[in-house]
């Protein structure tokens, strides 16, 4: 098992643009129910991409440590019970 854990972002405050500090991420457009499937995706040697599901812009923001987003709500946490 690996312990490398790709991060999870979401768009439910329905902002223009996500600045994160990763490279390699999956975008779930909303949260849980409302996600889309969940699509991998590689910034390479870009500093944008767009998602293909949601059209959300990710930014590359190298201030961020891996995982983080501003806005920082952007973040999919797990909801454990």
């Amino acid at each position: 098992m690996s312990d490398h854990v790709v991060p999870h972002f979401h768009n439910d405050a329905g902002v223009s643009v996500i600045e994160i500090g990763s490279q390699e991420f999956m975008c779930v457009g909303a949260n849980p129910p409302f996600d889309h499937p969940h699509v991998f995706l590689d910034l390479g040697n870009d500093s944008e991409i767009i998602c293909p599901y949601c059209s959300t812009l990710y930014r590359f923001a190298p201030d961020l440590a891996a995982g983080e987003a501003r806005p920082p709500e952007c973040v999919l946490k797990d909801k454990v019970a």
